[in-house]
Parts: structure tokens; sequence; C-alpha cells
């Protein structure tokens, strides 16, 4: 029998979908799961957008160009000119949402061998694209101490070698909500110029900072417009994660014609999903507005909370609807298993309107900010994490020598 190919062994499993097995089990068993598992916001499309789904009028739904409309790209250049991002609509490749402009990017920037330098905790299907190139993620630690804040240049330059070609960046991070700093993406810039790096910068989250400090685009960052290559969605923006519409944003000329050769051996970006999204484009102000406040009250919610559990900590994020916490147990991925095989609450105690943690990063745990809906915040809706840690077995709990002091945003 023919083996699998080693790419696919070495292949890792999504940490965004493992645990849902585990939760379609207790599904069967009649207990309800509330799902945090992945970022996919509960808030509403655009009306503009679900108006034109609703009202396609078309006898053929054909093939797009493979780089997208251009209808679409142009409005998008009006878009960026929102956030000082200077481009042509040529600059903007339209994607099959923005896992394939980062996979499209490594394939076209890296050869097999290729090392990308990504500071960690990270989004995890990094790792699938890199080893879909046969590129290598080297990482960088970030402290949950530090706030996850960038580690100085000279770690950086210990990881710097012959074949590293690459910095990745998300900006504000998925999943620490950590945002960059104008004197850290200089300090990013300045590697990138001096080793000759591209720059992989992720900018999906550019709507949802809460701090008031300013949204640094790798886009803004002068004397590397040729090495950066900006990632965008519209999955978070607008809650169309369905429809998988993403771009690739390059001044690069070489780097966007390499991209077109992957564009259009898959042909056409989704057809349904360009309507939609040029469509809600013209959502008005009000709605982000609406959308930005919601996450601004979740986040309070959340981050008190948490940091009332005894044994728990979350740093504020900045930015994004990620919260990452740590927890006095030894690994945050088997008390996440073990949460959906063997702890619930019965169906007469506090009522949840949403989920309360599932994403995991050991021995931390990543929690959207997606969890609470406005109108419940008196419900308590992380109530069931201290009842789930009273009970998780004490051999698998860490000791909570070193706790931090509890945070809040009450006085915010």
């Amino acid at each position: 029998m023919p083996k699998i190919s080693e790419r696919a062994v070495i292949m890792p499993e999504s940490p965004i979908r493992k645990l849902a097995p585990l939760a379609t089990d207790a599904t069967d068993r009649g207990i309800h799961v509330y799902h945090l598992n992945i970022g996919q916001p509960d808030l509403p499309t655009p009306q503009a957008g679900l108006d034109v789904l609703r009202h396609i009028d078309r006898q053929v739904l054909e093939y797009s160009p493979s780089q997208g409309f251009r209808s679409y790209r142009e409005k998008l250049t009006h878009y960026y000119e929102k956030y000082r991002i200077h481009l042509s609509a040529d600059d903007i490749i339209i994607t099959s949402g923005g896992s394939e402009a980062v996979l499209f990017a490594f394939l076209s920037c890296l050869n097999p061998g290729d090392e990308i330098i990504v500071p960690e905790p990270a989004y995890a299907n990094y790792m699938a694209f890199a080893i879909s190139a046969g590129a290598r993620i080297r990482t960088i630690a970030t402290t949950i101490e530090e706030g996850f804040s960038l580690p100085k240049v000279e770690k950086f330059e210990e990881l710097i070698n012959e074949h590293t070609r690459a910095i990745l960046i998300c900006n504000p991070n998925n999943p620490t909500g950590y945002l960059y700093t104008r004197r850290e993406m200089n300090q990013i810039r300045d590697l990138v110029k001096k080793y000759d790096l591209y720059l992989f910068s992720d900018e999906v989250y550019r709507e949802f900072i809460y701090t008031g400090s300013p949204y640094i685009s790798a886009c803004h960052l002068e004397g590397i417009e040729q090495n950066v290559v900006l990632i965008d969605s519209v999955s978070k923006r607008y809650s169309e994660c369905g429809i998988r519409i993403g771009a690739l944003i390059t001044k690069n000329a070489e780097v966007r014609k390499a991209v077109m050769k992957f564009c259009q051996a898959r042909l056409s970006p989704p057809l349904i999903g360009q309507l939609v999204a040029e469509a809600s484009l013209d959502a008005p102000e009000e709605y982000a507005m609406d959308i930005y406040d919601e996450y601004v009250e979740r986040r309070k919610c959340l981050i008190d909370g948490l940091n009332r559990i005894p044994g728990v900590y979350s740093p504020i994020p900045m930015g994004a609807f990620y919260t990452v916490a740590k927890l006095p147990v030894d690994d945050a991925e088997k008390f996440c298993a073990w949460c959906l095989t063997d702890f619930s609450l019965p169906l007469d105690s506090t009522p949840l309107p949403e989920p309360v943690a599932i994403r995991c990063v050991s021995p931390m745990c990543s929690t959207r900010m997606i969890s609470t809906r406005r109108s419940s915040f008196s419900k308590k809706p992380w109530k069931p994490i201290p009842d789930a840690l009273n009970d998780f077995p004490p051999r698998q709990r860490r000791r909570q020598d070193n706790a931090q002091p509890p945070l809040s945003l009450s006085s915010n």
C-alpha cells in the first residue's frame, strides 16, 4: 500500500480544531457546548453585504479574474486610505481568505529550507502554511509577564542566519491582543533592512484597537516598501468568515507576479464572496462603531472576570478580540479536553449566554472576547472557569507561587 507524503506526516493538526471531536462527543451525550475554539465573530454581518447575497441575479456563476474583480480592488484602495495606506488597485490581489494570502506569500517568497522568525504566541496555522511551503518557523518568545512586548533586537539577531528569509508579525496580535508600538515597528524595520528580509504582516484586526495607541502598519514603514507583504481579510471586521475573502498586498511587482502564478493555478477567488465583500465596504460608520463599542464592553467584562479568579492572570489586551490567560494548571490543552470529557454544569445553574474558554496555548489559555453579549454581563460568563479549576484533578494543577496581582478595567 502506498505511503502518504513526509509533508503530510509532519503537518501538524490544527490546535484550533483539535478539540472538535471531543466537543462533538459531548454534544452527542446531550451536553450543550459553547464553542470558543475558532475566531468566528458572533456579531452581525453588514446589512449591505447580506442584501447583495439575498438578491444575486446572475444566470451564470462564473470565474472571476484570478486577482479578483478590479471594481472591488479599486474600492479597497479608498478603505486603506482611511488608515494612511496608499495603494493602487494593482498592489492588491484578492485571495480565498487571509489563509491563502499567507500561503501564497510563503510559496512566492520562500525556498525549501528557508526560515521565518515569528514572535510567539502566534496564530497556530502559520506553522502549517510554512510546512506546506517547505519552510521552517523559528519562534522568538514573548512573555505574559511583560505583556507580550517584543524582545530586544539582540534576541532576534541570535536567530538570524544564512537561512533566514523573513519576519512574520500579526498586529494587533492573535492570540495575545498585543499592539506593536512605533519603537517596536521601527526595530522590525531596521532588522528587515539590515538583513534584507521580507516582512509578512498580518493586519486583519486593525479595526479593533482599544488603548488610543496608534496603529502602525508595516506599510507605514519607510525604506522597506519592497520588502513588505501585507495580509488582510474581511472575516473579522465584517463577520464574514464563511465567504473566504482575503487580500495579499505588496508594492513589490516581482512578488505580485509570482503570487499571480499561484492565483492562476487555482483559477479564481470566490465570486459570491467578492460581491458580498465589495458591498460590505458601503456599511455605514455606525456599523463599525457599534461593533467596536461591543468589543470594548466585552473586553472589560472578560478581563475583570478572569482576573478575579484565584490563580488566573490575564494582561489587558490592547487590540483584536482575544486574550491569553495563565491558568493554575500544568497543561491548558489537557484542561480544556478534560472540560469537554468530564466537566459540565447542570442546566439550572447560572445561564451562560456564550462560551468562556476553549482555545489553549499551554500552559496558558487563549480566550476570545466574543464570549459574552452586552445584555448578559450580569450573568458572570466566566463563572464555569473557577468551578472547572476546582474540579480539575489536583495532580495536574500548577503551583501558584508566582501568581500575578489582579488587573481590572473597572476604572477605564
